[in-house]
């Protein structure tokens, strides 16, 4: 066994603190947006607007993923050229504001308490500001109503908004890219080459146990890197919707009713093959301890590990600089938060002018790709290149770069070097294939159990991570799993489910 049961608490003070710091922030935005004010708009007040010639400035807050710390010269050049070529087609012009990844979260909180951040980024994974926070604290402007008025309505297939809405409103305005999650076993290829592994055969976690064994043989440090993340909630995505983003609660799809996870067979299944290879030698320490760096996975210590399925899984070549190939091990689902991985959000203080400003920026931002590339990619000929087949290469300078994903929708952004011709036919084939979740559309409001919820998180960093990196021996794993429920119960955990199954049997009603 790696480690003692009670591991987990080393992770239990940051956790807390970062928890803490969720719950507090966005709750400074006191302008709720759901006032009829806020959502009624006349076509005359639209006429008014454009033909006013008075440009309406929006504050845009927006993530570096690329760049640690921005260039702000760089920053302040391209939005000057944004601003020089949008400004007489929609009388809108931006104040860019790009933050480095590590710091964004912070400041964007504080700027939306403050009223001083009109369009900015957020997503479902993110803290502080994540999609499902900043509803609940009415941060973010209601624009089920203005949305149709503007072209970034059709931008983007029909079928986002409804599966990105919350209780039939629209808040967000989702990056058109892949638009369901499944998940995929992925293998170094020299790897593959050395030993004739033959991973077509693979189909699930236990058929790889043959090639653990080799990469161990081949001395490597993390024959199986989890990339320091408990798995069950991505592995399982056949069986269950885990709605909430955390494995110990979820939908059963074949029963079509919120169940708890955690004392089931599959959660049993997993953490018991997690402990046989933590014992084998399969898995690091490392990873359990969350002090494997995220650099690990661009290095040739690990031979096996996981990734998101994507319309072009060619991408892990370039990102962890070396070629790997997949084996897909589920089965690619819509969510009700597969949509909302990268979007944008309208603060709630912002005047009905700056929203409509906004709309407008973004419906450009989506359909001009002019714009595309100067907001994703930066300033030709310094940023990047434009190459004779009219793709692009990034500058290895590192004054301004970022990615589709987190940027527009990939149907109007110009193609990177590498990147294949049919990327956007790939994309619409990824999302029109895949499989609707029976909870898709369910959001679970944790408002009437939210400590109780929060403390839930807290016993999964004590238990639930531990279990799932392979924290406790096979034999252990009941009596482990029996305290993991009792800690779960004994934070409120039943109030949580009932709660949920409250919810979801009214949702079911409707939906």
């Amino acid at each position: 066994m790696l480690t003692v049961k009670n591991l987990g608490k080393k992770f239990l003070a940051g956790s807390l603190a970062a928890a803490m710091l969720a719950a507090t922030g966005c709750g400074t935005t006191s302008n709720s947006s759901v006032s009829s004010e806020n959502k009624e708009t006349s076509s005359a007040t639209n006429s008014e607007s454009s033909s006013s010639g008075k440009k309406v400035t929006i504050s845009v807050y927006r993530p570096s993923f690329n760049i640690a710390s921005p260039d702000t010269n760089e920053v302040k050049k391209v939005q000057d050229e944004i601003n020089a070529y949008i400004g007489d087609k929609i009388n809108v012009e931006i104040k860019l504001n790009d933050i480095g990844s590590g710091e964004y979260t912070d400041k964007c909180n504080l700027a939306l308490g403050a009223g001083e951040v009109v369009l900015f980024f957020t997503a479902n994974w993110m803290q502080t500001i994540k999609t499902d926070d900043v509803v609940k604290q009415n941060a973010v402007y209601d624009l089920t109503e203005l949305l149709p008025k503007y072209d970034i309505y059709k931008a983007i297939p029909d079928w986002v908004w409804p599966a990105s809405s919350f209780g039939g409103k629209n808040y967000f305005i989702p990056c058109y890219k892949e638009s369901a999650e499944g998940y995929n076993l992925m293998f170094r290829k020299d790897l593959i080459d050395k030993y004739g592994w033959d991973i077509s055969k693979v189909k699930s976690l236990k058929d790889i146990e043959p090639m653990l064994a080799d990469c161990k043989k081949e001395g490597l440090k993390y024959p199986y890197l989890t990339q320091k993340t408990a798995m069950f909630y991505r592995y399982y995505l056949d069986k269950y919707d885990f709605f909430s983003g955390d494995s110990f609660i979820a939908v059963d799809k074949d029963k079509d009713a919120v169940v708890d996870t955690v004392l089931s067979n599959e959660y049993k299944e997993f953490a018991s093959l997690m402990g046989d290879w933590a014992d084998k030698g399969y898995l690091s320490e490392d990873d359990l301890t969350k002090t494997t760096t995220d650099t690990t996975i661009q290095t040739a210590d690990w031979g096996i590990s996981w990734w998101t399925d994507v319309p072009n899984n060619d991408e892990a070549d370039t990102r962890y600089k070396r070629e790997v190939e997949m084996a897909k091990v589920t089965q690619n689902w819509i969510m009700s938060n597969t949509t909302l991985g990268s979007c944008y959000a309208i603060s709630s203080k912002a005047k009905e002018e700056e929203a409509i400003a906004a709309l407008k920026f973004l419906s450009l931002l989506y359909t001009d790709q002019k714009l595309a590339d100067l907001y994703t990619f930066g300033i030709e000929g310094t940023d990047y290149t434009r190459n004779s087949d009219k793709t692009i290469t990034k500058s290895d300078k590192g004054l301004y770069n970022h990615s589709a994903w987190e940027s527009t929708s990939v149907t109007i952004l110009s193609l990177e070097k590498g990147e294949p011709a049919n990327k956007v036919e790939l994309y619409s084939k990824f999302n029109d294939n895949a499989k609707k979740s029976v909870a898709a559309g369910f959001r679970f409001d944790k408002s009437s159990v939210d400590a109780e919820y929060a403390a839930c998180v807290q016993v999964f960093n004590e238990f639930g991570f531990a279990l799932e990196n392979g924290g406790y021996s096979p034999a252990d794993v009941d009596k482990a799993i029996q305290d993991y429920q009792k800690a779960l119960d004994d934070a409120g955990y039943q109030n949580v489910l009932a709660e949920a199954q409250k919810q979801y049997e009214d949702w079911k009603k409707v939906r």
